[in-house]
């Protein structure tokens, strides 16, 4: 171990080379302000007359206040008052010091105050790795040597890479050890850090003192908003992004009756929310400026949606629609159409089935809606360009009592997810000809089972009413989503993803107790 008050005896044996210490402490340099090189020249006669103009170097020695003596004498300069053995001293400090020694460990501070360094040589130690910021005094340094030793470049490195692309210092190749993928390779060499020494996290942000069962966000000059439905308090209540707060406040609220979907459909530069109801009928608003608030827009028709379960909202060949799923024996499952005054009904798919879900895929050019049913398998209808209607094509098999099906991209490839209350939730993978499973999902209570991604990191949340709800995700390698995290949400309805201000964020919809939501972070484990 190197220590301050350890110099001056290192110093008889060449001063700090070609010894067996193992460690230099923070400090271990203290007071050698004007010091330029620590590096490996043995010059023993050098040694001897340095130390016959220091006489208390016989004894325990202060480098602080003996090498400080230096300083004042011009360390580096040659001082005719003082001869020869001045200048020589000064050599063998220029030129002596870390090399060829055990040194494994070394403290984060241990060069601290050495700004006027220039050369630093570490080489032909054991170091495996250097703490982080161990360089950040060394102002002047040109020239570092790191030869000789055996790095192993996992996340501690990261630092030290990252260091290596900005400095203006030479340095010399640092070799990697491990991991077995780097073994023998440099440091220089390796692509990137960012997948191995990064992992992520969700953390309660802001929790909203009311219950709810669905989220929708859009974006409107600039600013993200958020509708949020609210059935037990008769309210779609719609937020927006407080850029100072940093949080999500109240902006308006659009009253009715047992509200369970609240839908923004944008029109050019109009704003209109799709407000389902299960009693009064199902209206559509729209964002009046001069009034700074939504005001109502139109009616739905009653005789067609009764018990409205889910709304979606699409686009085919510039043409704006939305379906209503809808879940009463009684009711029909409706698309409607933009006519450029209003949203009119355009199609019933059919009727008896009772819907539970809609989701709008694009296949390879091709429009199609997944109809999720109490009463049938998943159906697939295609759009028919002549005809410009959705007709029966396939459905999805042994998948009965489907609530939710959600559809999502990893890279190239269509996903969907089938969630179920009891039993398996489904994975399934689109394989140019069909849907097929690449993963079950036990449920328990499950109304959602939510794709979601933050940052290239692909998510599944798995909503339960019995238990904590299940936060899954991607393993790239594995090719399956993985439990991620569990999270307690009381009786969750939705999850919806929303982004802002280079944050991230998830709402967690709850039909008993206080919407939630969660912010995803970034954790560096080189840290």
């Amino acid at each position: 171990m190197v220590a301050n008050s350890d110099l001056c005896q290192l110093g008889r044996k060449g001063l700090l080379n070609s010894n067996s210490f193992t460690v230099i402490r923070d400090d271990a340099f203290a007071g050698l302000f004007h010091l330029e090189y620590l590096q490996e020249e043995q010059r023993a006669a050098g040694i001897d007359m340095c130390l016959s103009l220091f006489p208390q170097c016989t004894g325990p020695w202060h480098p602080a206040e003996e090498m400080s003596q230096l300083d004042r004498a011009e360390l580096w300069q040659p001082d005719p008052k003082q001869g020869s053995g001045l200048a020589l001293c000064a050599d063998v400090t220029r030129v002596q010091f870390i090399e060829g020694n055990k040194i494994e460990t070394i403290s984060r501070n241990a060069f601290r105050g050495l700004r006027d360094l220039t050369h630093l040589s570490l080489a032909n130690n054991h170091l495996k790795a250097l703490p982080r910021d161990v360089f950040s005094d060394l102002d002047s340094l040109i020239e570092l040597d790191l030869r000789g030793n055996k790095f192993q470049c996992d996340c501690k490195a990261k630092w030290l890479f990252l260091w290596l692309k900005m400095t203006n210092s030479t340095v010399s190749d640092v070799l990697c050890i491990g991991p077995a993928e780097y073994q023998d390779k440099k440091l220089n060499d390796v692509t990137s850090f960012d997948y191995e020494c990064t992992t992520t996290d969700f953390v309660v942000h802001q929790i909203l003192p009311y219950q709810s069962v669905s989220v929708d966000t859009f974006n409107s000059k600039n600013d993200v908003f958020v509708a949020i439905a609210q059935p037990s308090m008769e309210n779609c209540m719609v937020l927006e992004w407080d850029h100072i707060e940093m949080n999500f406040r109240s902006y308006d609220n659009i009253t009715g009756q047992s509200i369970v979907g609240c839908k923004a459909v944008l029109v050019g530069d109009q704003v209109f929310v799709v407000v389902a109801q299960l009693f009064g009928g199902s209206h559509i608003y729209k964002f009046d400026e001069s009034w700074t608030k939504f005001v109502k827009f139109q009616d739905i028709e009653v005789s067609r949606i009764s018990k409205p379960n889910d709304i979606e909202l699409f686009e085919i060949d510039s043409e704006m629609f939305f379906v209503i799923a809808d879940s009463s024996k009684a009711g029909l499952s409706t698309v409607y159409k933009w006519n450029n005054k209003g949203f009119y009904s355009y199609q019933s798919l059919h009727e008896w089935f009772r819907d539970t879900d809609a989701e709008f895929l694009d296949i390879d050019g091709k429009s199609y809606l997944i109809l999720s049913s109490r009463s049938q398998v998943p159906i697939i209808l295609q759009w028919n360009k002549a005809s410009k209607k959705f007709v029966p094509h396939s459905e999805i098999p042994n998948m009965e009592d489907v609530l939710a099906v959600k559809s999502f991209r990893m890279q190239d490839d269509l996903y969907i997810t089938l969630t179920r209350f009891i039993g398996d939730s489904r994975v399934m993978k689109w394989n140019s000809k069909q849907f097929v499973e690449i993963q079950a999902l036990p449920s328990r209570g499950a109304m959602t089972l939510q794709p979601f991604s933050f940052k290239n990191n692909y998510y599944l949340a798995l909503g339960s009413d019995y238990t904590f709800s299940q936060i899954y995700q991607w393993d790239g390698e594995k090719k399956i989503f993985r439990l991620f995290k569990e999270i307690y949400v009381q009786a969750p309805r939705s999850f919806t993803a929303v982004s802002t201000d280079r944050r991230d964020f998830f709402f967690a919809s709850s039909f008993k107790g206080n919407t939630q939501i969660f912010e995803h972070i970034i954790i560096d484990l080189s840290l």
